[in-house]
């Protein structure tokens, strides 16, 4: 059997400490990589996160998963939906959430480096609460930490997305959406989530405020790896879509703010025109199976109007042509995209 399946083996069979793999392979010549996982939430069933689908799906490869949850309110459920796992392996950490101190959305990623900072692994594996990892992906990255363990170049590593809409059967293939995004980093204290989450960077002497700084920060090398992240975010009934995206906004722009423009909107999320959307025909992760059992939307979402009027940043003519030519002429690779990172050639 190979390091890397006997890794997972042994993962599977026991959730006893560490050091228990570390004597095993030890005593046969191999090293003792470890491997956190981590992430942060809060009001996470309230929401309609899968907190408990990401958590769980790639608890086998992790040798501990660390979560921050943020001061919930009384009607969310999320501890115990974490804790219905039933692993040892978790460790959640309790935080309160400050949106004054932290704005802009930059309290996502204060609470990214809060359960970073629990972190024991020598890698560190981020998914975020509405992320899910396939299990035939997970030999895969796997291997490459361990390839790339004595690399000391590598920063980090970089990941394939798939972006769900509406439901669990469409997903988008737009200049609008990051195709590739870093979820694995180096256990290093000067390597920081950046400005509201969604990556991160090296940034020395950091203050621990201003995650949205861009001077005397440096983007990572990172090395790809062929496996994906399945991102739910946007998967959710019509009126928790619209609770989310409330939520969302409050974060980003402030409460007053957010109130007043709610104020003007329904109830219910307008996913708009889904014709147009690249279908999905693989396999979802087999954790996700319960909560894709409970689609109930469907006759809420707009296959067949193309005139339904929408402001989605996918929908601009601009981004439909750039991402005509990147999926026509450069097989699916962005020009002009988000990039934070440097891609090594390993």
């Amino acid at each position: 059997m190979g390091f890397t399946k006997a890794r997972i083996c042994l993962r599977q069979i026991t959730n006893q400490n560490v050091s228990f793999y570390c004597l095993i392979l030890n005593n046969i010549n191999f090293g003792c990589m470890t491997i956190s996982g981590f992430s942060f939430v809060k009001n996470g069933t309230k929401l309609y996160y899968p907190i408990k689908q990401s958590i769980t799906s790639i608890l086998p490869i992790v040798d501990e998963f660390v979560v921050a949850v943020g001061d919930c309110d009384d009607d969310d459920r999320t501890i115990e939906e974490i804790q219905s796992i039933n692993s040892n392996k978790i460790k959640i950490i309790n935080t309160v959430w400050d949106t004054n101190k932290f704005p802009n959305g930059m309290e996502n990623a204060h609470q990214t480096d809060i359960a970073k900072s629990y972190c024991k692994g020598d890698w560190l594996f981020y998914l975020q609460a509405d992320e899910v990892c396939h299990e035939q992906d997970l030999d895969k990255i796997l291997k490459r930490c361990e390839e790339l363990y004595d690399n000391k170049e590598v920063e980090g590593l970089l990941f394939n997305y798939y972006h769900f809409w509406g439901d669990y059967w469409h997903y988008h293939k737009s200049h609008s959406w990051y195709a590739k995004e870093i979820r694995i980093i180096r256990n290093d204290p000067d390597i920081h989530s950046w400005e509201s989450a969604q990556s991160f960077r090296r940034i020395p002497n950091f203050d621990g405020i201003h995650y949205r700084q861009r001077e005397n920060t440096f983007k990572l090398k990172v090395a790809p790896v062929d496996a994906y992240i399945y991102h739910y975010g946007w998967v959710r009934p019509p009126e928790f879509m619209q609770k989310k995206s409330k939520s969302l906004d409050s974060i980003h722009k402030g409460n007053e703010v957010v109130e007043e423009l709610y104020k003007q909107k329904p109830a219910y999320f307008d996913y708009g025109y889904m014709g147009g959307l690249k279908k999905f025909n693989g396999t979802h992760p087999q954790v996700m199976q319960e909560v894709i059992d409970k689609f109930s939307w469907g006759e809420k979402l707009n296959y067949t109007n193309k005139d339904t009027p929408n402001s989605f940043k996918h929908n601009k003519l601009r981004n439909k042509i750039l991402s005509f030519i990147e999926n026509n002429i450069f097989g699916g690779e962005q020009i002009f995209g988000f990039r934070n990172w440097k891609k090594l050639k390993i």
